[in-house]
């Protein structure tokens, strides 16, 4: 049997080229001005974005930026290139990245991996997020999806879902946190990205469950499959369950909020007020994120520790992302190293 020739793109969300205003602006207008990160009638969205939120955010954004940029550039690219390196290492598919929104694009990816094998019969594509979101993994897959149409490649291109549950995934996530759980700690906080509610309810399949039913997350319901809140609680059980952490010492936020009726309990909020609770010495993480960005470097490692310590706190650390943990580079060998797309696997075209 003929050994199919595959390649591998490792998707994630995007920076900005540079700390400069002008570079951050057009990176906030491509994000911002996806449908499924502000789900508003175009001409709506267009004056929010570029009349309001982006003439505003960029010059702060860039200023955050500034704060983690490296000499390689944004931490989560240069994160990315090291997964892809450390995952070439082990696979003999050639590896390439894609980034939703700036470079490289999908079409940069898929170009690349027909200059190195130009006979290239399918590609698994990875979306680097955990959990099913519009404004994550949906995004991710449609705009490659789009691209691979457009340019009517003759690959089979393949998707691997979100892996919120899938073991080999846990296990290195929870032993990425086992060290940290040796320390004197007294509360474990998951802070998971924001999402509207509105998001959540629109992905539900039957309509009719998800935040609309009692303990939805907790119910049984097709709709879980493609439910952000679920997921990300399954996520914190599973590991916890692991770790044997008892459920007094660990608990659920979301950071990230864009405006009103996104899920709660807030990060920032919560950070606040733990100290008052009798929390002093604080353990945090982003499980929704795979490569530390600007959202766990600058939001949580920095302002989250600012917050926390002028509330009372003594002791704050920010476990890092899984960026290229050993098994977590291990997880993504098992997912794509058969030769048909293993489990978890998604839409294929």
């Amino acid at each position: 049997m003929a050994t199919i020739k595959r390649g591998i793109i490792l998707m994630n969300l995007g920076s900005p080229d540079s700390t400069e205003v002008k570079d951050v602006k057009k990176y906030l207008d491509q994000f911002l001005m996806d449908e499924r990160v502000i789900d508003y009638p175009y001409l709506f969205r267009l004056l929010l974005v570029k009349g309001l939120i982006t003439p505003t955010r960029a010059p702060k954004s860039a200023e955050a930026y500034k704060t983690i940029w490296t000499n390689e550039g944004s931490p989560l690219v240069v994160l990315t290139k090291q997964l892809q390196k450390a995952l070439q290492r082990e696979v003999e598919e050639p590896v390439e990245i894609a980034m939703r929104y700036g470079n490289p694009s999908p079409e940069d990816a898929f170009e690349a991996l027909l200059k190195k094998e130009p006979a290239i019969e399918e590609v698994v594509a990875l979306p680097l997020y955990p959990h099913y979101a519009m404004s994550s993994y949906e995004t991710a897959v449609e705009y490659a999806k789009e691209i691979y149409k457009k340019k009517k490649y003759s690959f089979k291109l393949t998707f691997i879902k979100p892996f919120y549950n899938e073991p080999n995934y846990l296990h290195a996530l929870a032993e990425n946190i086992k060290p940290y759980l040796e320390k004197d700690y007294d509360h474990l906080l998951f802070s998971y990205h924001g999402v509207p509610g509105r998001h959540i309810r629109k992905s539900d399949v039957t309509g009719c469950h998800c935040l609309k039913v009692d303990n939805c997350c907790e119910v049984a319901s097709p709709a879980h499959e493609y439910c952000y809140r679920h997921q990300v609680i399954t996520t914190t059980n599973r590991v916890t369950e692991i770790l044997n952490i008892p459920k007094s010492k660990y608990s659920i936020s979301f950071q990230s909020r864009l405006g009103k009726g996104w899920l709660t309990p807030f990060t920032d909020i919560r950070l606040a007020e733990l100290p008052a609770e009798g929390v002093k010495k604080l353990l945090i993480i982003c499980p929704a994120f795979v490569s530390d960005c600007l959202e766990t470097l600058e939001e949580i490692a920095e302002r989250g520790k600012e917050i926390f310590i002028n509330a009372g706190g003594e002791s704050y650390e920010m476990i890092p992302c899984l960026n290229t943990n050993p098994l977590w580079v291990k997880a993504i060998e098992g997912w794509v190293k058969a030769p048909l797309s293993p489990p978890p696997t998604g839409g294929e075209e």
